[in-house]
């Protein structure tokens, strides 16, 4: 059995992606662009980091975090895409939320 690891606090992960993302440091002015970028960071689809950026103001964060953590749950051997399981994941949660 997998435990998940509790999220961390703000701070934290603001200082994490100061080092990676030093360009854009002065661009990131709100929690939910910090967060949709290390979602881009981990699901490796930083092409589509806007997307990220976006899901993360909208959407409720309980839901984002069910998804993003059952991937990293899965065997990495027999994914072929963190994103596009990452995607569907969260339309499962979303269409279940609403029935």
């Amino acid at each position: 059995m997998r435990t998940t690891s509790k999220p961390s606090p703000i701070s934290e992960t603001l200082f994490k992606l100061s080092d990676t993302l030093e360009k854009r440091k002065k661009f990131i002015k709100n929690e939910f662009q910090a967060y949709g970028l290390e979602l881009a960071k981990e699901l490796g689809d930083w092409p589509n980091r806007s997307l990220y950026i976006r899901l993360a103001k909208t959407t409720p964060r309980e839901i984002l975090e069910k998804a993003f953590y059952f991937v990293k749950d899965q065997n990495r051997n027999t994914i072929k895409s963190k994103a596009r399981l990452f995607m569907w994941k969260l339309k499962e949660l979303k269409s279940a939320k609403i029935v």
